[in-house]
C-alpha cells in the first residue's frame, strides 16, 4: 500500500499537475526530462536512483484515480530519445506585430517572466509579467477562480518573482495595450524576498550600478540590452554580406597597439589562488641585477591584455583580403570619467588592397547600415530612448543614416575651430590632439548634425603604424565624428612600407624584437591596406542616449571596480 502524502507535498503536486500537459512549454518541470537532463545516468548512485523510484511512486499515489506519473525509472529504457527544441513563445512574438497581438485573439498560450508589478482588486488581480523580449509587460489579468490562485491568495506572488502564465489572449480593457491574458492556471516558479531592490519606484543609475546582477530586469536597462544585442547583430550581418571572414584576435599579447604603455600585465609570478593577497613581494623572482626575472613567467617574458585586435587582423586581411575582429579590449587608464572603461569590446575590419578612400567610405556604411537597422527593428526601445532618455534621438539617427557625411582635413579643422566663435576649455593649436568638445562642436553646430571625417593628422599624435604622407608631417589618418558622442570611429591607412615602419617604430623607441612577426608582412607581400577601430560601448552610447559609457556594457570594469 503506498505511504501517505503529507498536505504540503499534495499541494506541490497539485502545483506542479499543469506542466504535465504543457512540457513542451516548460521542460524543465516535466519530472522525466528534469530527471534525465540534469542529472546525467553515469554520475548516478544506485541509491540516487533508488531513491527516483522512490519519488516517482509518491507522487503515482497522490495522483488521482486514472491519472499515472510521468517519471520513468532510467532503469526502465536503454535509449533517451531528445525532444526537438522549439522556440519559446515570447511576449514580443504576441504583442510586437502590426496588429500588436489583435491577431492571435483566442489563442491560449504559455507566458513565462518575471513579476514587474501587480495589484490585487477584490474580483480580479492584475499581474504585469516580463520576459526581457520587449520593452512591454504582458498584464495578466486573473479571477479566484483560476487555477494557483492561492499563491496570490498567500502573498507568494511578488514583485521580482518568477511566474509560469497559461492563459488565454483576449482584447484589453484597458488603454495602454490592446491585449491581454486571461489567466486560467499560475505557478510560483520561484519566490521574490522582499528586499528585491527594483520595486515600481524609479531609482538612480549609479544605485543600479551596484546591483548590475539585477538592473536588466529595468526598463532602461532592457531597452539598452537589446539594443546593444542588435546592434551587434548587424555588425556581423554587415561584414558577413560585404564577403568579410571574422576573426578571433588574441586577448593576450606581447604587442602594444597604440604603443601607449597603458596596459594590463598577465603574469603567474604573482600566485593565482587563495594565497594572492597574502603573498610576500619576495616571492617574484629576480635577476641578478634586482629586476623582475620574466623568463620565470607563463610566457618566458612580459604578456598583457590586449588593447586592440588590429595587428592580429591585419595578418589574416594578407591572406583573406577582408576581415574583421569583434572582441574585448583592455586598457589601464587611471580615469573615473563617464567616457573611459577598463574592459570594452572593439570592431577593429581590415582592408587589403585599399587606402584612406576606401577605409573612409567602409566606415561611413557600416555606421549608416547599423543606424538605420536599430530604426527599422527596435522601435518601441528607441521610442522608449525618445521620451525618458533623450529627446530627439530618433530624429539624430535618422540624420546620421541619411545625410551625408562631410569630409575636411585636420589642417582645415583646426582653423575652424580656431575662427570659432566661442571659447574652448582647451586650446586649439596645430599639432594637439582635438578634444570631445572640438569634435562636437564641427559635428553638431559648424555642420549642424552631420557626421564628420577630419583626415591626415599630424604623425606626432597618431599610432606608429599610419601611413606617412608625402609631406612627412602627417600620416593617413581618419576619425569619425557625431553629434552627442565626437569621436566615434577612428581609422587609417597602413604603413606598407618596411623602411618607414622601422624607422618609425625607432622613432617611437618601440622594441622591433616585440613587432618581427607584423614587420614580416612587409617582405613577404605587402600590399596597401587600411582599416578602422570603433568602441562598441561607444557606439551603444551614440544609439541609445545613454550619458555614461558604464551602463551601455553589461558588467563595467573601472578603476576600484571588478564586481560581479
Amino acid at each position: 500500500m503506498a505511504s501517505a502524502v503529507s498536505p504540503a507535498a499534495a499541494a506541490v503536486l497539485r502545483r506542479m499537475k499543469p506542466f504535465a500537459t504543457t512540457a513542451p512549454y516548460f521542460s524543465p518541470f516535466y519530472c522525466r526530462t528534469l530527471f534525465y537532463s540534469y542529472l546525467p545516468l553515469h554520475k548516478l548512485s544506485r541509491t540516487a536512483i533508488s531513491r527516483q523510484i522512490k519519488l516517482c511512486s509518491s507522487l503515482s499515489a497522490a495522483s488521482p484515480a486514472g491519472e499515472t506519473c510521468k517519471c520513468e525509472s532510467p532503469l526502465q529504457e536503454s535509449g533517451f530519445k531528445i525532444r526537438d527544441f522549439r522556440k519559446k513563445v515570447r511576449i514580443a512574438g504576441i504583442k510586437g506585430g502590426p496588429d500588436q497581438g489583435l491577431d492571435r485573439l483566442g489563442e491560449v498560450v504559455v507566458v513565462t517572466g518575471w513579476v514587474r508589478t501587480f495589484r490585487i482588486q477584490s474580483s480580479v488581480t492584475f499581474i504585469e509579467v516580463n520576459d526581457g523580449s520587449c520593452l512591454s509587460n504582458m498584464q495578466c489579468v486573473m479571477s479566484p477562480d483560476a487555477g494557483g490562485y492561492d499563491q496570490v491568495e498567500n502573498g507568494l506572488i511578488s514583485t521580482g518573482a518568477s511566474v509560469w502564465v497559461q492563459g488565454s489572449i483576449v482584447s484589453s480593457q484597458g488603454s495602454k495595450q490592446k491585449v491581454e491574458l486571461k489567466v486560467e492556471k499560475l505557478v510560483l516558479v520561484g519566490k521574490s524576498d522582499s528586499s528585491y531592490p527594483i520595486q515600481k519606484k524609479r531609482v538612480g543609475r549609479e544605485f543600479l550600478r551596484t546591483k548590475a546582477h539585477l538592473r536588466p530586469r529595468t526598463n532602461t536597462f532592457g531597452a539598452v540590452s537589446r539594443v546593444r544585442n542588435a546592434l551587434a547583430y548587424a555588425t556581423h550581418q554587415f561584414f558577413q554580406e560585404n564577403g568579410f571572414v571574422w576573426v578571433s584576435s588574441p586577448i593576450i599579447t606581447a604587442s602594444d597597439c597604440e604603443g601607449a604603455g597603458e596596459q594590463f600585465c598577465v603574469t603567474t609570478l604573482v600566485p593565482s589562488s587563495k594565497e594572492t593577497v597574502d603573498s610576500p613581494i619576495s616571492t617574484i623572482p629576480v635577476t641578478e641585477n634586482g629586476l623582475i626575472d620574466w623568463s620565470q613567467d607563463f610566457f618566458g617574458k612580459p604578456a598583457f591584455l590586449t588593447v586592440s585586435g588590429q595587428l592580429n587582423a591585419e595578418t589574416y586581411a594578407s591572406a583573406f583580403t577582408d576581415v574583421y575582429t569583434f572582441g574585448p579590449t583592455f586598457r589601464a587608464e587611471n580615469s573615473n570619467t563617464s567616457r573611459h572603461l577598463a574592459e570594452f569590446w572593439m570592431i577593429e575590419p581590415e582592408l587589403a588592397f585599399a587606402d584612406l578612400e576606401d577605409d573612409m567610405a567602409c566606415a561611413t556604411a557600416y555606421l549608416q547600415y547599423v543606424v538605420k537597422y536599430i530604426l527599422e527593428n527596435c522601435n518601441e526601445d528607441m521610442e522608449f530612448f525618445d521620451t525618458w532618455i533623450e529627446k530627439g534621438i530618433i530624429s539624430r539617427l535618422r540624420d546620421v543614416a541619411e545625410k551625408s557625411v562631410v569630409q575636411l582635413t585636420y589642417t582645415d579643422a583646426v582653423e575652424l575651430l580656431l575662427k570659432a566663435n566661442k571659447k574652448f576649455e582647451f586650446p586649439v593649436t596645430w599639432g594637439c590632439d582635438l578634444q570631445s568638445e572640438h569634435e562636437r562642436y564641427i559635428t553638431e553646430e559648424a555642420f549642424k548634425g552631420c557626421p564628420v571625417i577630419v583626415r591626415d593628422y599630424p604623425k606626432a599624435i597618431k599610432a606608429f603604424y599610419m601611413r606617412q604622407n608625402d609631406d612627412g608631417k602627417t600620416v593617413a589618418a581618419m576619425d569619425m565624428l557625431v553629434p552627442r558622442v565626437g569621436e566615434l570611429i577612428g581609422g587609417s591607412q597602413r604603413e606598407e612600407r618596411l623602411d618607414f615602419l622601422e624607422q618609425r617604430l625607432d622613432e617611437l623607441k618601440l622594441n622591433k624584437e616585440s613587432y618581427w612577426w607584423y614587420l614580416d608582412l612587409r617582405r613577404y607581400g605587402s600590399v596597401p591596406h587600411a582599416g578602422f577601430g570603433l568602441g562598441f560601448e561607444r557606439l551603444v552610447q551614440f544609439a541609445t542616449g545613454i550619458d555614461n559609457i558604464r551602463d551601455a556594457i553589461p558588467f563595467p570594469r573601472s578603476p576600484g571596480s571588478a564586481d560581479f
